[in-house]
């Protein structure tokens, strides 16, 4: 736990330093598309024993100025329930999966513009789930719906051309259906929803 907290704190820093040194530029083009991702990627390249396999692609339209809709399209893994607070149970072993979950999901996001770059955004994600546990050949499959309230700062780079959002958001998943015994177990232990978490997107407009 203490490597992701650095990593995010880390990369959190890296995130605003821009916006001290350089003020945003003179809005003189309006770009309406970007395309992004996620910095949570990174953690793919950390030497642990729950790489989190996460890919992210985002395509985004500014509605207007301060209105902006985005698509996400979003794959991941994980052997641990969601719900598990920051602290000493965290990615505990004790709280390990019998096996792992593979996410696959497509969301729609929105975001609103506040006062400069601080914004507020709600997203809506739906996934397909699918279980897999050593001992049965067959993995198996359920639906989650995976909402996530954010709060964040849009940093311009480069003109206007490119941004990263250092952010935090809470996380809630209403709707998980067709867990297995096994995992339900340790779910039913936790709440179903994470506060807190960071993030950092990035993109690039055209």
């Amino acid at each position: 736990m203490q490597k992701h907290l650095l990593l995010w704190a880390a990369l959190l820093l890296l995130a605003f330093f821009p916006a001290h040194a350089q003020r945003p530029a003179a809005d003189t083009t309006f770009r309406r598309h970007f395309v992004g991702s996620s910095a949570f990627m990174l953690f793919n390249m950390l030497p642990e024993n729950n790489p989190p396999a996460f890919v992210q692609l985002n395509y985004g339209y500014w509605l207007t100025r301060k209105d902006v809709l985005s698509v996400e399209a979003i794959t991941w893994q994980y052997r641990f329930p969601l719900g598990i607070p920051w602290g000493s149970s965290f990615e505990a072993e004790a709280e390990k999966y019998p096996g792992k979950v593979k996410s696959l999901g497509l969301g729609l996001a929105y975001q609103r513009y506040f006062w400069r770059g601080w914004y507020g955004a709600t997203h809506a994600l739906a996934l397909w789930q699918r279980y897999y546990v050593p001992e049965k050949a067959k993995p198996q499959s359920g639906f989650q719906l995976f909402m996530t309230l954010r709060t964040g700062y849009h940093v311009r780079l480069f003109r206007d051309r490119f941004f990263v959002e250092p952010s935090v958001a809470a996380t809630h998943w209403p709707i998980n259906t067709n867990v297995p015994t096994e995992f339900a177990r340790l779910e039913n232990k936790w709440s179903n929803y994470f506060l807190f978490e960071p993030g950092l997107h990035f993109g690039m407009k055209f």
